[in-house]
């Protein structure tokens, strides 16, 4: 998962997804904070639609800076910055930050691994309307 995870390092996220992080956690630098506060207000439905890249170094390039952010606290979702926050996931996350071959190369392992699973179809399967909830 820590290495499917770096497929963060582009897109963006909506200000909905990442306001909890930047508001209320406190494993996250403080600047971060501030630049992501300016573009996301703290109440609720005020906007919500904004967004923000999920990498904020390298936004549109594919690469390992998603972990260089995560090291330096500036996961933008509170889910990433959990992969670097003094857990078992911590020597991977900052290998990954010190070396984009090895990132690359896992992370191709991964996709290929993933999609190589068989899903579920037909009467044997659920499309959901609502991914967090059973139809």
């Amino acid at each position: 998962m820590t290495t499917l995870s770096g497929a963060h390092t582009i897109g963006q996220a909506r200000c909905i997804n990442f306001r909890a992080h930047v508001y209320n956690d406190t494993n996250i630098d403080p600047s971060f904070t501030a630049l992501r506060c300016t573009n996301c207000p703290s109440s609720a439905g005020s906007g919500d639609n904004n967004t923000a890249p999920l990498d904020l170094k390298t936004p549109i390039k594919f690469d390992n800076n998603y972990y260089v952010n995560l090291v330096a606290k500036r996961g933008l979702l509170h889910s990433d910055q959990q992969l670097f926050n003094g857990g078992s996931q911590d020597s991977q996350v900052r290998m990954y930050s010190n070396n984009n071959a090895v990132f690359v190369k896992d992370i191709v392992a991964a996709m290929i691994k993933m999609g190589n699973l068989d899903p579920l179809t037909g009467t044997n399967g659920e499309i959901r309307k609502n991914c967090h909830f059973v139809n």
